[in-house]
Protein backbone atom coordinates (compact mmCIF):
# COMPACT_ATOMS: atom_id res chain seq x y z
CA UNK A 1 0.00 0.00 0.00
CA UNK A 2 1.33 3.55 -1.27
CA UNK A 3 2.21 6.24 1.76
CA UNK A 4 0.14 8.36 2.26
CA UNK A 5 2.14 11.23 3.58
CA UNK A 6 5.27 12.62 3.54
CA UNK A 7 6.25 13.32 7.12
CA UNK A 8 5.02 11.76 10.14
CA UNK A 9 5.72 14.60 13.56
CA UNK A 10 5.16 12.80 17.14
CA UNK A 11 4.07 15.79 19.13
CA UNK A 12 3.36 15.80 23.00
CA UNK A 13 0.79 17.96 24.97
CA UNK A 14 1.55 18.19 28.89
CA UNK A 15 -0.33 20.63 31.15
CA UNK A 16 -2.05 20.22 34.52
CA UNK A 17 -5.05 18.27 34.35
CA UNK A 18 -7.93 20.05 33.59
CA UNK A 19 -7.02 22.51 30.67
CA UNK A 20 -8.08 20.50 28.26
CA UNK A 21 -5.50 19.00 26.78
CA UNK A 22 -7.82 16.12 25.81
CA UNK A 23 -10.77 18.02 24.66
CA UNK A 24 -7.76 20.13 22.17
CA UNK A 25 -6.71 16.72 20.75
CA UNK A 26 -10.32 15.35 20.07
CA UNK A 27 -11.35 18.71 18.34
CA UNK A 28 -8.03 18.56 16.17
CA UNK A 29 -7.84 15.19 15.02
CA UNK A 30 -11.92 14.38 15.43
CA UNK A 31 -13.37 17.69 15.21
CA UNK A 32 -15.84 17.02 17.74
CA UNK A 33 -16.13 18.51 21.17
CA UNK A 34 -17.33 16.97 24.63
CA UNK A 35 -16.97 18.35 27.76
CA UNK A 36 -17.77 14.93 30.10
CA UNK A 37 -14.33 13.23 29.00
CA UNK A 38 -12.79 11.70 31.83
CA UNK A 39 -9.04 12.20 32.71
CA UNK A 40 -6.52 11.01 30.75
CA UNK A 41 -4.52 7.69 32.54
CA UNK A 42 -1.32 7.55 31.28
CA UNK A 43 -1.07 8.15 27.38
CA UNK A 44 -2.72 8.06 24.34
CA UNK A 45 -2.92 9.58 20.91
CA UNK A 46 -4.57 10.55 17.80
CA UNK A 47 -3.93 11.07 15.04
CA UNK A 48 -4.82 13.22 11.43
CA UNK A 49 -2.82 14.21 8.03
CA UNK A 50 -3.10 17.65 7.33
CA UNK A 51 -1.22 19.32 4.60
CA UNK A 52 1.74 21.63 5.27
CA UNK A 53 3.43 24.35 2.65
CA UNK A 54 2.15 21.57 -0.06
CA UNK A 55 3.63 18.42 1.83
CA UNK A 56 1.08 15.71 3.42
CA UNK A 57 2.04 15.97 7.16
CA UNK A 58 0.88 13.18 9.25
CA UNK A 59 0.78 14.42 13.07
CA UNK A 60 0.32 11.79 15.67
CA UNK A 61 -0.12 13.91 18.60
CA UNK A 62 0.21 12.27 22.36
CA UNK A 63 -1.90 13.40 25.37
CA UNK A 64 0.09 12.78 28.96
CA UNK A 65 -2.02 13.15 32.17
CA UNK A 66 -1.73 16.08 34.30
CA UNK A 67 -1.70 14.87 37.60
CA UNK A 68 1.04 14.51 39.77
CA UNK A 69 0.70 10.95 40.59
CA UNK A 70 1.74 10.53 36.93
CA UNK A 71 4.55 12.65 36.64
CA UNK A 72 7.22 9.47 36.29
CA UNK A 73 5.35 8.69 33.26
CA UNK A 74 5.32 11.51 31.32
CA UNK A 75 8.73 12.24 32.38
CA UNK A 76 9.81 9.13 31.07
CA UNK A 77 8.22 10.37 28.09
CA UNK A 78 9.81 13.39 27.51
CA UNK A 79 12.89 12.00 26.27
CA UNK A 80 10.59 10.19 23.24
CA UNK A 81 11.29 11.18 19.74
CA UNK A 82 9.51 14.13 19.99
CA UNK A 83 9.26 16.82 17.17
CA UNK A 84 7.13 19.08 18.98
CA UNK A 85 6.10 19.63 22.37
CA UNK A 86 2.82 21.94 23.63
CA UNK A 87 2.15 23.03 26.83
CA UNK A 88 -1.45 23.83 27.80
CA UNK A 89 -2.73 25.90 30.21
CA UNK A 90 -6.33 27.12 31.04
CA UNK A 91 -6.96 31.10 30.78
CA UNK A 92 -9.54 30.57 33.61
CA UNK A 93 -6.90 29.34 36.13
CA UNK A 94 -4.23 30.87 37.22
CA UNK A 95 -2.74 28.33 39.10
CA UNK A 96 -2.58 26.02 35.60
CA UNK A 97 -0.93 29.07 34.30
CA UNK A 98 1.81 29.16 37.04
CA UNK A 99 2.68 25.71 36.44
CA UNK A 100 3.59 26.44 32.87
CA UNK A 101 7.07 27.04 34.41
CA UNK A 102 7.34 23.75 36.08
CA UNK A 103 6.20 22.05 32.60
CA UNK A 104 8.81 24.16 30.71
CA UNK A 105 11.78 23.15 33.81
CA UNK A 106 10.37 19.90 33.06
CA UNK A 107 11.20 19.83 28.90
CA UNK A 108 14.28 21.78 29.88
CA UNK A 109 15.65 18.71 31.85
CA UNK A 110 14.54 15.69 29.87
CA UNK A 111 13.31 16.43 26.60
CA UNK A 112 15.93 16.40 23.64
CA UNK A 113 17.49 19.65 22.39
CA UNK A 114 16.15 21.62 20.47
CA UNK A 115 12.74 20.16 20.36
CA UNK A 116 9.92 22.47 18.91
CA UNK A 117 7.52 24.28 21.36
CA UNK A 118 4.70 26.33 21.74
CA UNK A 119 2.06 27.46 24.20
CA UNK A 120 -1.68 27.47 24.30
CA UNK A 121 -4.00 29.20 27.10
CA UNK A 122 -7.22 27.16 26.38
CA UNK A 123 -10.96 27.91 27.00
CA UNK A 124 -10.51 31.59 25.68
CA UNK A 125 -14.39 31.31 24.92
CA UNK A 126 -15.22 31.64 28.78
CA UNK A 127 -13.92 35.35 28.99
CA UNK A 128 -16.20 36.38 31.65
CA UNK A 129 -13.91 33.83 34.24
CA UNK A 130 -10.77 34.61 32.23
CA UNK A 131 -7.94 34.69 35.20
CA UNK A 132 -4.81 34.93 32.72
CA UNK A 133 -4.57 37.63 30.55
CA UNK A 134 -3.89 37.49 26.56
CA UNK A 135 -0.57 39.98 27.12
CA UNK A 136 0.38 37.10 29.86
CA UNK A 137 0.67 34.46 28.08
CA UNK A 138 2.24 36.24 24.68
CA UNK A 139 4.96 37.80 27.41
CA UNK A 140 5.55 34.38 28.82
CA UNK A 141 6.00 32.75 25.02
CA UNK A 142 8.18 35.21 23.96
CA UNK A 143 10.49 35.05 26.91
CA UNK A 144 11.32 31.68 25.99
CA UNK A 145 10.80 32.26 22.18
CA UNK A 146 8.14 30.11 21.40
CA UNK A 147 4.62 30.38 19.74
CA UNK A 148 1.46 31.12 21.41
CA UNK A 149 -2.06 31.04 21.09
CA UNK A 150 -5.22 31.21 22.67
CA UNK A 151 -7.55 28.46 21.90
CA UNK A 152 -11.00 27.04 22.53
CA UNK A 153 -11.57 23.28 21.98
CA UNK A 154 -15.28 23.92 23.00
CA UNK A 155 -15.83 26.81 19.98
CA UNK A 156 -12.57 25.40 17.54
CA UNK A 157 -10.76 28.70 17.87
CA UNK A 158 -7.46 28.32 17.02
CA UNK A 159 -7.02 24.73 17.47
CA UNK A 160 -6.37 23.94 13.71
CA UNK A 161 -4.31 27.40 13.02
CA UNK A 162 -1.89 26.14 16.03
CA UNK A 163 -1.14 22.97 15.16
CA UNK A 164 -0.67 23.62 11.37
CA UNK A 165 1.41 26.63 12.85
CA UNK A 166 3.79 24.13 14.82
CA UNK A 167 3.93 21.33 11.81
CA UNK A 168 5.12 24.37 9.92
CA UNK A 169 7.83 25.45 12.07
CA UNK A 170 9.01 21.87 12.77
CA UNK A 171 9.19 20.79 8.53
CA UNK A 172 10.63 24.46 7.63
CA UNK A 173 13.36 23.84 11.21
CA UNK A 174 13.67 19.98 9.49
CA UNK A 175 14.77 21.09 5.77
CA UNK A 176 17.56 23.28 7.25
CA UNK A 177 19.01 20.17 8.89
CA UNK A 178 18.95 17.82 6.19
CA UNK A 179 19.63 20.72 3.74
CA UNK A 180 15.96 20.85 2.31
CA UNK A 181 14.67 17.88 2.11
CA UNK A 182 13.46 17.19 5.11
CA UNK A 183 13.61 14.19 6.93
CA UNK A 184 11.53 11.12 6.69
CA UNK A 185 10.54 9.32 9.32
CA UNK A 186 9.09 5.48 8.38
CA UNK A 187 7.00 3.70 10.45
CA UNK A 188 6.20 -0.46 10.07
CA UNK A 189 2.41 -1.44 9.21
CA UNK A 190 2.19 -2.54 12.66
CA UNK A 191 2.92 0.59 14.55
CA UNK A 192 0.48 2.21 11.18
CA UNK A 193 -2.64 -0.27 12.03
CA UNK A 194 -1.78 0.83 16.01
CA UNK A 195 -1.94 4.30 15.73
CA UNK A 196 -5.35 4.46 13.60
CA UNK A 197 -7.17 4.71 17.25
CA UNK A 198 -6.64 5.94 20.27
CA UNK A 199 -4.51 3.07 22.47
CA UNK A 200 -4.06 3.33 25.78
CA UNK A 201 -0.41 2.32 27.55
Amino acid sequence: MAKKYDFLYKLLLIGDSGVGKTCLIIRFAEDNFNSTYISTIGIDFKVKTIDVDGKKVKLQVWDTAGQERFKTITTAYYRGPWWGIILVYDITDEKSYENIQNWMKSIKENASAGVSQMLLGNKCDIEAKRKVPKETGEKLANDHGIRFFETSAKSSINVDESFLALASDILQRSSKKSGGTGREVKITSSTEKKSSKCVLL
